[in-house]
């Protein structure tokens, strides 16, 4: 038996998310994207010949305090990006969404630069779409919202 509604459709409803929620969970697949393709890259023989000479293969960086200290940094940026994503105002939310997607845009972007192992480039492929779309999303961000119980009919002259 169909389940019918009130109004005689079987349609399902499609509720609108909050525009901080929507952030927040691409803020989490994209985090997401980061760890594993970093993750992967540990069965690497480059990348785990790199971790025993201390070295960050490819682009020669010594792997030590201070590289470890802005690795560290630039995975919590994201990540503190979940937080104010949710709780941020709107002005300071909306601007600092733009701002940070689109400088990890620019440096997973380089970060592709004369990679050939295919995982890593699709990856990061996903990781910049994903950006992408916290900068629509950000740059949409609703100027007003109608409460769903708000049913005034406009008048028009």
């Amino acid at each position: 038996m169909r389940e019918q509604h009130v109004n005689g459709s079987s349609e399902l409803h499609d509720a609108r998310v909050d525009v901080k929620v929507v952030l927040s969970g691409l803020w989490i697949s994209m985090l997401f994207g980061f760890a594993y393709v970093d993750i992967f890259g540990f069965w690497r023989k480059d990348v785990i010949e790199g971790a025993l000479e201390a070295k960050v293969p490819g682009v020669g960086f010594a792997i030590n305090q201070m590289f470890l200290a802005l690795t560290t940094i630039y995975v919590l940026i994201p990540s503190l990006m979940l937080v104010v994503s949710l709780l941020a105002p709107p002005k300071l939310n909306r601007r600092a969404n733009l701002i940070v997607a689109v400088v990890y845009i620019a440096t997973i972007a380089a970060s592709m630069v004369g990679e050939s192992w295919v995982y890593y480039l699709l990856g990061s492929v996903v990781e910049i779409l994903l950006l992408l779309a916290i900068v629509r999303t950000a740059w949409r961000w609703p100027k007003t919202a109608a409460a769903p119980w708000d049913l005034r009919c406009k008048v028009t002259a």
